[in-house]
Order: structure tokens, then C-alpha cells, then sequence
């Protein structure tokens, strides 16, 4: 997969594109990708993605912009395994706000190349939000490629979208979540050197690296830690501000590892979650702590035990 920084390159050849922020690559994009797929087949072209970094609303309103279900990298990596032939990572700033929506589609034919454009039926772009499918289809008619709008996809009668399952994942409802993004929710990182108190209290953790602060979900859940070289690792894991050791707020994600003693910094680790076991609290002293972190790894154990 080849990857672009914004639109221009002289080598580009004809595509099938769609457009969007594309936050958690959930089923209803999955579906998008494979209709544009299809399409780009039927015409003999590559597929090409244009996606942002930022998310538009974190440049525009950075206090009330959405967590992030992925991270570029991970979006990326979606991509990939989905097929996607090449992405434009467009870097949102205020010259990009600034666009017009013709002056988008324009860069779309003339840099990106593209012959076949696939969006949302709702699908907004432009300075001021002023660009939509009904104009994109009519400069495209006009300018010679076509347009096509792709419709929602629905589990048991709701609509899939990034913020339904954040919502499921505020919820704790993982299984939910799943459903919606056709696997198990994942963050994924390098692991980093912590503070080394979970070697301390008998529980050594992978500390991997977020890129953002706010993640979709907290508390301690079961999980599935996947990198190269050491395959597929049972786990529980901790997400969240550790308020019994830690009082600056930012969010730390912890993973204890089941019979596993390897060295692994510097890997990429991804964590798949699979059941939450419970809130994170703030605990009198560590040795309470060191019991219930005792507690939630047997607790995670028989869930793995229970579901084999």
C-alpha cells in the first residue's frame, strides 16, 4: 500500500477514491472499501483513500472533538489489510480549511486522479461545509467521472457509526462494540518503560505507548496482546489514571501477561479487549492493591478458561 502525504504526486495513477475520516475502519467503512473495491475492478484502477490528520473537529474544536477509536498508524495498518491500493493523509490545517469545495474536487481529478468517487450520502466538505454529494456528482458529470453515494450499514436496526461504538465502549459493552467493528476493539503501540511498580508488586506489565490521552474506554479488562515474534499472548490490562499511584491524569495502559517473561521494549504491541472485569478505583495502600490485582488475573484466567 502506498501512502501519500496530502494529494499531489506525478506518478499517481487512475482511481476509484472515496473520502473520510474513517475513525475506527468499523463495518460500515469495511462495506464502503469493498464497494469501492468492486468498483475499482469493473474499471481497471487502483483504490485510494483520502483521509485527514487531524480529525477536522479536533483542528476546529479541539475541546469538544470525539476521542479516537485508532490512531493514524492504526488506521493505516486497517487499510492495509483491507486492500486499499494507496492513501492520502491530508494534513487538516488552516489552509486546508480554507478550500473551497470546488477547488477540492478539482484536486481530486487533476492530483489525485480520480475516475470513480464513492461518499456518503451525508458527506460534507468544503470551507464552511458548503460542498455536498449533489454538487460533487454534478462537477463530476460536468468534468467527466462518475459519482456514487454508499448508504449506512445497520446492526439490529441501528445505524453503524464511530460514535455508537464509542458509546458501546463507554458502556463497557465490548461485545457490542465488536459487533460493530466486525473484530475485537484494539489499541495498539510501542511498549515503553514504566515506573516498574507492577514488577515490584508481582504483576510486571507492558506499558504501551498511547498517542492520544483520552482513550474510548477505561477500567480493567481481559485481553489479547498480538505482536511479531511473540504471537498471540493472554493478558489482563489496566486503562486508566491509576489514581492509587498516580495523580497527574494522564492515561496509562498496562498490560500483564500471562506466563510471560520475555523482554518485548521497543515492540508493537497490539491489545484486543475482551471483557471488562470491572471500574478502575483508588485503593488505601498497595498491598490492597497487590490483592485485587491478584484477584483480576485469576478473574481473567477463568474467563479465558470459561471461553476456550
Amino acid at each position: 500500500m502506498q501512502i501519500l502525504r496530502d494529494f499531489h504526486s506525478d506518478t499517481l495513477q487512475p482511481c476509484a477514491v472515496t473520502i473520510g475520516n474513517f475513525d475506527g475502519v468499523h463495518r460500515g467503512h469495511q462495506s464502503l472499501l469493498q464497494e469501492l473495491q468492486q468498483a475499482a475492478q469493473a474499471r481497471g484502477v487502483q483504490t485510494a483513500v483520502v483521509t485527514f490528520e487531524p480529525h477536522p473537529r479536533e483542528f476546529f474544536t479541539p475541546q469538544q472533538a470525539p476521542v479516537r477509536l485508532t490512531s493514524l498508524r492504526e488506521k493505516l495498518e486497517l487499510f492495509r489489510a483491507l486492500g486499499v491500493d494507496r492513501v492520502h493523509v491530508c494534513r487538516f490545517d488552516a489552509g486546508f480549511a480554507r478550500m473551497t469545495a470546488d477547488e477540492f474536487i478539482h484536486a481530486l481529478q487533476d492530483r489525485v486522479h480520480a475516475k470513480f468517487v464513492l461518499i456518503g450520502d451525508d458527506f460534507r466538505f468544503g470551507s464552511g461545509r458548503s460542498g455536498d454529494f449533489a454538487l460533487m456528482q454534478h462537477i463530476g458529470t460536468r468534468r467527466g467521472f462518475e459519482v456514487a453515494a454508499v448508504h449506512s450499514v445497520l446492526h439490529d436496526g441501528v445505524r453503524i457509526s464511530s460514535t455508537a461504538i464509542r458509546a458501546a465502549l463507554a458502556e463497557g459493552r465490548l461485545d457490542l462494540a465488536r459487533d460493530y467493528l466486525g473484530r475485537p476493539y484494539s489499541i495498539s503501540g510501542r511498549v515503553v518503560h514504566g515506573d516498574g511498580l507492577g514488577r515490584t508488586l508481582g504483576f510486571p506489565t507492558a506499558n504501551v505507548q498511547m498517542k492520544h490521552n483520552l482513550p474510548p474506554l477505561k477500567g480493567i479488562y481481559v485481553v489479547e496482546a498480538h505482536s511479531d515474534g511473540v504471537g498471540v499472548l493472554q493478558g489482563v490490562a489496566s486503562l486508566g489514571v491509576r489514581p492509587t499511584v498516580r495523580h497527574d491524569a494522564r492515561h496509562v495502559l498496562e498490560v500483564h501477561l500471562f506466563e510471560f517473561s520475555q523482554q518485548i521494549y521497543g515492540k508493537h504491541l497490539r491489545v484486543e479487549f475482551l471483557h471488562k472485569l470491572r471500574d478502575e478505583a483508588r485503593y488505601p495502600n498497595l498491598e490492597a492493591l497487590t490483592r485485587q490485582i491478584a484477584l483480576d488475573v485469576n478473574n481473567a484466567k477463568q474467563w479465558f478458561a470459561e471461553h476456550e
